[in-house]
């Protein structure tokens, strides 16, 4: 009776940890959403809004972590447990990385319009890229939220899309800042939110990516996994 009683409180804490995680996941992906309308809009205030709330999802990390570590001590998980824990330690640490990123593009969105630098249309250059990695955010937290593995491959090879709309991207900023000088400073903001974005999509992979390592047990990192998936069907 013991062992069965501490199986049910460790899977009652386990989805008290899956729950917060999925509360980060919301925090996140309203600060791109809110970081991209500054972008779009150059509403001051969302930027600095944007900036404000990343202290919430720091603090739930470091909340997060510290409760992660101490179900490791107390319950001693072992095998699919245990990874399953370490797993979701990694998914807030990208999941943080995502708010950060959130807050680098808020943070160029002021500076931006603070200037007044309005030469190209910096929203329109990386919206098609905005709208995909938001997507891809969404659907790595839906598949971290019902651990649907075959979700999670889908994902993976949504990242090189991304991939190749941002050195589109580079290219044709790197064309406006040689035809015309006065580009560059814009640009290179413009530049900068793209990057973030496509960052954006590499930690949404990596979630996808330990959906798959908790679900079956393949830590798929650095491998075409998404490729190998499909020969397999």
């Amino acid at each position: 009776m013991t062992g069965e009683h501490s199986s049910k409180q460790y899977d009652l804490d386990l989805e008290s940890i899956r729950s917060k995680v999925l509360l980060m996941g919301g925090l996140v992906e309203s600060q791109l959403r809110d970081a991209m309308v500054a972008f779009r809009t150059g509403n001051i205030e969302m930027s600095f809004s944007v900036i404000k709330s990343d202290e919430n999802v720091n603090k739930l990390e470091v909340q997060l972590d510290e409760t992660c570590s101490h179900l490791i001590v107390r319950r001693q998980p072992t095998a699919n447990d245990l990874r399953t824990v370490m797993a979701t330690i990694k998914v807030i640490t990208d999941l943080e990385r995502i708010g950060d990123e959130a807050t680098k593009i808020a943070r160029t969105a002021a500076n931006l319009h603070e200037r007044g630098a309005l030469v190209i249309n910096h929203f329109e250059t990386v919206r098609v890229i905005a709208n995909s990695a938001a997507d891809m955010l969404h659907d790595a937290l839906d598949a971290f939220a019902r651990l649907d593995a075959k979700q999670a491959t889908r994902l993976i090879a949504q990242d090189a899309v991304i991939d190749h709309e941002f050195r589109s991207i580079m290219r044709s900023l790197i064309t406006f800042m040689m035809e015309d000088p006065r580009t560059i400073s814009s640009a290179l903001d413009t530049l900068w939110v793209a990057k973030a974005i496509e960052r954006i999509g590499d930690h949404a992979k990596n979630i996808a990516e330990y959906v798959i390592y908790i679900v079956e047990g393949k830590d798929i990192r650095h491998t075409d996994y998404a490729a190998a998936a499909k020969l397999d069907e």
